[in-house]
């Protein structure tokens, strides 16, 4: 099972697009890659999906036990020809300063993986060997197996880059990306713009391909990745041996405004029986028909705040569907659309499907970002009540009021009241991964399940 970890030394580093371009020169190479991405982020993974046709998965050691994280990964890679697996942050940081949990480094000695490294010598030579050398030091459990040098003036800058890291730290410099700005990805409040949001998006993947093929040593990544040691078969634990019958029409919202999901989430619900059916809250008038529960993920509703607040035929069918009895779970920018309605950053005031009761309300700055652990306060369509949860937010935005009946009580990193639940709607800011209790798939689809036998009679 060939694998790389694409690590960086810190943030903003060119993770994704390097991440993204080697995935691509693969694909052009004949390889079936499939693509990871360390930890909570919905973005990345769409430039992944991009250069390599494949959905990428999340692969997040603190969310999800290790177990269950080990499942996933093999699940995913067992018919491809290589793994690579994006990292996240900084190579060490994670859950806490005082360890690896939850960092890239982490999940690539769970996995047995060999890391390239990415440091940005945009302003350094030799001085970036120091960088490297600490980096090959810190942790001899890690397999570090190359660096690669972004943000590179010159050939002339990367050979004093490569020669004076190869010569500290004996580790190859397998290639760098030279500063150009059209290799840079967009960004906005919430990092980089998903694919789905830009035209012509496909058009960056071949400019990539090029890149890579000039600068970097391809044939010795792949060498690098296939001499991973072997990994073991995990038993599976997370998914049924078969869906049970009936199967169950969920509807999925999925479009500009709305595209944050775990593959895996989705894959889960289609285990246990979902038959997921796509739809726009932008421009459909009305939900699936035989919709049998709904699924709003999270993504950019602020942005798309108007079109979303003119379409007032679907948020009357969707009105319609939770009078009727229809199991509604929302995570972030669904709970934005179910509430009263949105103020902008502008404070314009837009009103949405008011099945929530309260507006909310776009920051000047994040609200609320990082991982959470969280108690269920009563029972719901996705779990009982008492259950413990580990989750992630990160959302501008914020509820102008406490919600009731609350949904959650977060335990950790502090405490407080949390999301809302009533009835046959669950909605939090809270995103949640199923894999890490694999009970919260199956109880969405039973839920959605009893209301269709409700309406069908006995």
């Amino acid at each position: 099972m060939p694998r790389l970890v694409i690590a960086g030394a810190q943030s903003g580093v060119g993770k994704t697009t390097i991440a993204t371009g080697i995935m691509a020169a693969l694909k052009a190479k004949g390889l079936t890659v499939q693509p990871f991405k360390v930890g909570p982020d919905y973005i990345d993974p769409t430039y992944h999906m991009l250069a390599t046709g494949l959905p990428s998965r999340n692969l997040d050691s603190w969310m999800l036990p290790h177990k269950a994280m080990l499942e996933l990964f093999h699940r995913a890679s067992r018919k491809a020809d290589i793994s690579v697996i994006e990292g996240v942050m900084g190579l060490f940081d994670g859950y806490s300063g005082l360890d690896d949990s939850g960092s890239t480094a982490e999940v690539a000695k769970l996995l047995s993986a060999p890391v390239i490294l990415i440091i940005d010598a945009g302003k350094m030579a030799r001085s970036a060997a120091a960088m490297a050398l600490g980096y090959a030091k810190f942790d001899p459990a890690l397999d570090l197996r190359g660096f690669i040098a972004n943000n590179i003036g010159s050939p002339q800058h990367f050979r004093w880059v490569k020669e004076a890291i190869e010569d500290a730290t004996s580790i190859p410099v397998l290639g760098y990306l030279p500063r150009n700005n059209e290799l840079k990805m967009p960004e906005r409040h919430l990092g980089l713009v998903p694919t789905v949001e830009m035209v012509g998006a496909q058009h960056a993947v071949p400019l990539l391909i090029r890149q890579m093929e000039e600068t970097f040593d391809l044939d010795r990544l792949l060498e690098i990745a296939r001499s991973a040691e072997p990994l073991p078969s995990p038993k599976s634990q997370l998914f049924p041996t078969k869906a049970s019958a009936p199967l169950v029409n969920i509807a999925l919202a999925r479009d500009e405004a709305f595209s944050f999901y775990y593959q895996d989430n989705l894959d889960l619900l289609e285990a246990y029986g979902a038959r997921l059916l796509p739809f726009s809250l932008l421009r459909d008038s009305t939900l699936p028909e035989n919709a049998q529960g709904v699924y709003l993920g999270g993504g950019f509703p602020e942005m798309y705040a108007e079109a979303l607040s003119a379409n007032r035929p679907m948020m009357e069918s969707l009105r319609k569907a939770v009078s009727e009895g229809l199991p509604i779970y929302a995570e972030c920018g669904g709970l934005m659309y179910l509430s009263q309605g949105i103020v902008d950053f502008e404070e314009k005031r837009h009103p949405m499907a008011g099945l929530l009761p309260g507006w909310s309300v776009m920051k000047n700055r994040l609200t609320r970002m990082g991982y959470v652990e969280l108690e269920v306060k009563k029972n719901t369509i996705l779990a009982s009540k008492g259950t413990r949860l580990r989750g992630h937010e990160f959302h501008w935005s914020e509820m102008e009021k406490e919600l009731e009946p609350t949904a959650y009580g977060i335990t950790s990193p502090t405490t407080r009241l949390e999301g809302y639940a009533n009835g046959n709607i669950l909605a939090s800011y809270v995103h949640l991964h199923f894999g890490s209790e694999p009970s919260l798939a199956r109880n969405f689809i039973e839920a959605c399940r009893r209301q269709a036998r409700s309406t069908v009679g006995p």
